[in-house]
């Protein structure tokens, strides 16, 4: 199997047989949100302190496809930012769903990821041993493919190491971003200076306090408090989309998959960000197209849900 410019979701369903992978029932009849909300065709090797260190001395962990390169298949990776004391084991699901649909997943175990720098430092770490002849990434990655996911205040870091990371990172995805107020120690973002890459924001109806939706005051006074202030803040020359998922809170993003052992507050689990954040990811660094069109003017994402509200996006149809 090559890569696939077009349609990947096609081409991976072709190469289950290859992979030895049973296909998800109903998975071709699906809306794109359904079919990514769905575990991938790639078996998920997951491996705690894989290597060492970030520039605060954590470990990295690990979430792969176990057969790693099938077909010639060259896989993007995605560097995840852990919230505030937050660990990336408390994220499995969410990771184990990424690396299932063919990414590679890189986490610092550090939970102080604002400023960006261990995120993007993590990316380099990875590409640093797949250029080691003796390691099990050696020409399997696709480092022009790269995104960056994290939450709270690895959101905030997500966009601080796509904005310092010479185009390295293609796209972004901050889920539950945290208003301005909160950031502290130089950990704020800024998106006004993002003018490359791709930025898909996530958030729950019911984070009110640390990721509201929208603010009393205008931006120009207080600065943006809102997802509705970041989104508006990012360039037009850029790709971006907004969408907020209903009912949900701060850590419902650490479900695995229901909010048992998930931090407060949670109140259904990981399931909303399972689908289009994938799909997000596939149509940006597997290129496919009807993934993409999802998000483009028309496209599924935009229409009536009673998941989701707040959708926007100011990407053309392709």
């Amino acid at each position: 199997m090559t890569r696939c410019a077009v349609l990947i979701r096609s081409c991976l369903l072709a190469a289950l047989m290859v992979l030895g992978v049973p296909a998800i029932a109903g998975h071709a009849e699906s809306t794109v949100e359904a079919a990514y909300s769905q575990p991938g065709p790639w078996a998920v090797t997951a491996q705690r302190d894989f290597a060492c260190c970030d520039s605060k001395g954590s470990a990295y962990d690990i979430w792969y496809p176990a057969n790693l390169g099938a077909n010639g298949f060259r896989h993007p990776v995605i560097t995840w930012g852990d919230g505030t004391n937050a660990h990336p084991n408390q994220y499995d699901y969410l990771l184990r769903h990424f690396a299932s649909w063919g990414f590679v997943v890189i986490a610092t175990e550090n939970s102080a990821t604002g400023s960006g720098v261990d995120i993007a430092g993590a990316v380099d770490k990875l590409l640093a041993l797949a250029a080691d002849p003796s390691s099990v990434f050696h020409d399997r990655l696709d480092a022009d493919a790269v995104g960056a996911v994290g939450h709270s205040q690895g959101a905030t870091g997500v966009l601080n190491a796509m904005l310092n990371s010479g185009s390295r990172i293609k796209t972004a995805i901050p889920i539950e971003l945290p208003a301005q107020f909160w950031c502290f120690n130089g950990g704020c973002t800024d998106p006004s200076r993002i003018s490359g890459g791709s930025v898909f924001f996530v958030n729950g109806s019911a984070d009110t306090v640390i990721s509201p939706s929208e603010q009393a005051l205008p931006p120009q006074m207080v600065g943006p408090q809102s997802l509705r202030a970041f989104y508006d803040a990012v360039p037009t020359s850029v790709p971006k989309a907004w969408g907020t998922l209903a009912r949900l809170d701060h850590n419902d993003v650490q479900g695995q998959p229901d909010c048992a052992s998930a931090g407060f507050p949670c109140t259904a689990g990981v399931y909303g960000y399972l689908g289009y954040p994938t799909a997000w990811l596939a149509a940006r660094l597997l290129g496919d197209a009807t993934a993409a069109r999802a998000f483009a003017a028309g496209g599924e994402f935009l229409a009536p849900n009673p998941a989701w509200g707040n959708q926007i996006s100011d990407i053309a149809t392709p």
